[in-house]
């Protein structure tokens, strides 16, 4: 994901003067990603019906407060034979999903659904990509995404020191370009000889392109009941604020002649500890004193599955997904907020290959979902004596649809 300017619309609602309005073009984007967020709601659930229906390969995708990003893995989108020839390959995939469900452990808390104190986030992403294949074993990936976020909440439009001044839900908004990534793959077996099996491997950089802090309206928390204007929540913010460096691995092996397994693995290395980014968590509650700042955590994906391929151009393939984000970072520290939490699902999914064409849909569903105990957690814990887990809203399912044109 890699581009040369950076967009920071996060939009707000109140009027501004002529010198602070978007120019045309970027208006013009911003309706037509705020129209496609609002049909894929209406959408999701006849998707939900199509790929159900089916049962290889999708972006890591965001599951609500655990704020994973969209600059995710697996291009393995051909076996390497399929790209002998030199030449670009341009993909553009739409991502959208719903959490408002909340989890902390493995336990959901389903008293914030029934009493109406849930956290409602909307997310679609559109991620547009161009690989250069060079010969078929090296090619390179540039890839950036377009975010259109939504969160609904009552706690951060009136809760003040542990007390609710009012309790009224409100919605703030990002949009925008989020974290672009460029990485080098490497078929690593010589595919004129490994059509059986083959294992790619792939290094890259993850940009600071996205807004890490877009700001917008916190309502009935500035002096006298007064709306505020502050950055929104992590989970929605358009970036992380941090550099850092991608290592992937994908793989398949031919069972026989139409079956296929395969995998895919995606760790995002974040060394940056923080970004400066205030949370106001603190004025919440003094007890989140330790969560004033956004951490910039680490990510990962894994996925393994069953793939069948016919001679006519339609795939399917079933397989197990986990992502999410961990407690500590392999490099650099692990302190400030953050949600760590992993997600495991089933993802089906169906492809359609035909000319220079593939179009191909997949919608992985929450198995199991987990909110871990952060670093701030544990140092709660120690200093109040009890055992302290904040929790996490998280989607029930992720819709990814796609078209790949080989150009």
């Amino acid at each position: 994901m890699l581009t040369v300017f950076k967009l920071r619309t996060a939009y707000r609602k109140p009027a501004c003067n002529a010198l602070c309005q978007p120019t045309p073009i970027v208006q013009k984007i911003k309706v037509i990603l705020l129209k496609i967020h609002q049909f894929m709601k209406k959408l999701s659930f006849l998707i939900i019906v199509i790929v159900a229906s089916f049962g290889s390969v999708a972006n890591v995708s965001a599951q609500g407060c655990v704020a994973l990003r969209g600059s995710g893995a697996a291009y393995m989108v051909a076996h390497p034979d399929e790209e002998s020839a030199q030449g670009w390959i341009f993909t553009s995939s739409l991502r959208y999903f719903k959490s408002y469900k909340h989890y902390s452990g493995t336990t959901e808390n389903i008293a914030r659904l029934t009493d109406g104190s849930n956290v409602i986030n909307h997310q679609t992403t559109i991620d547009l990509s161009l690989v250069r294949i060079f010969n078929n074993r090296w090619s390179l990936l540039i890839d950036a995404p377009i975010e259109a976020n939504s969160r609904s909440s009552l706690y951060e439009h009136g809760l003040v020191n542990g007390v609710y001044i009012k309790k009224e839900r409100h919605t703030m908004h990002t949009f925008g370009l989020g974290d672009a990534r460029v990485a080098l793959y490497r078929w690593m077996f010589n595919p004129l000889t490994h059509k059986k099996y083959n294992l790619q491997l792939g290094l890259g950089v993850k940009l600071a392109t996205g807004d890490y802090n877009a700001q917008d309206y916190w309502y009935n928390v500035g002096p006298g009941g007064t709306n505020v204007l502050r950055p929104v929540d992590q989970s929605i913010q358009l970036g992380d604020g941090g550099t850092g460096f991608t290592v992937e691995a994908n793989t398949f092996y031919n069972l026989a002649k139409h079956f296929n397994v395969y995998g895919n693995f995606y760790y995002l290395i974040n060394p940056r500890e923080q970004n400066g980014t205030r949370t106001y968590r603190e004025t919440l509650a003094p007890s989140l004193a330790n969560e004033a700042i956004c951490s910039v955590p680490d990510q990962y994906m894994a996925r393994v599955g069953f793939s069948y391929t016919s001679k006519s151009g339609f795939s399917a393939s079933l397989g197990g997904r986990v992502e999410g984000i961990p407690v500590n970072d392999l490099v650099g520290g692990s302190g400030d907020f953050r949600r760590p939490g992993f997600v495991l699902s089933a993802e089906p999914q169906a492809n359609y290959s035909f000319h220079k064409i593939n179009i191909f849909a997949s919608l992985p569903f929450a198995l199991v979902r987990n909110r871990l105990q952060s670093v701030t957690d544990q140092q709660s814990s120690v200093k109040y004596g009890k055992f302290i887990r904040g929790d996490a809203a998280f989607a029930d399912y992720v819709v990814n649809l796609g078209i790949s044109v080989k150009l």
